[in-house]
């Protein structure tokens, strides 16, 4: 899968989207991938965590448009899991 360039959505998918590089995007099997395995309940604890990591680091290590965007991007993993239309 070619990895976006420009800002989500790509191909209206957050699995075809990176914020912040190409490293997961790049990957035969992507995390999304296995958790998109797991039971609902903990699909939606695993993107809401994720979001929060994101968000409460926002400061401490990446420029903090980049934290948010991270964040971001978990949220709508979360929405597409909510709606089901996780791909």
């Amino acid at each position: 899968m070619t990895p976006c360039k420009d800002e989500f959505p790509c191909n209206n998918t957050v699995k075809a989207y990176q914020a912040g590089g190409t490293h997961y995007v790049e990957m035969l099997v992507q995390p999304w991938d296995v958790i998109d395995t797991w039971p609902r309940e903990q699909r939606i604890g695993a993107y809401r965590a994720g979001a929060l990591k994101y968000l409460m680091r926002m400061g401490s290590k990446d420029l903090d448009t980049q934290e948010i965007a991270k964040g971001i991007h978990y949220m709508k993993k979360l929405l597409e899991t909510l709606e089901g239309t996780s791909t």
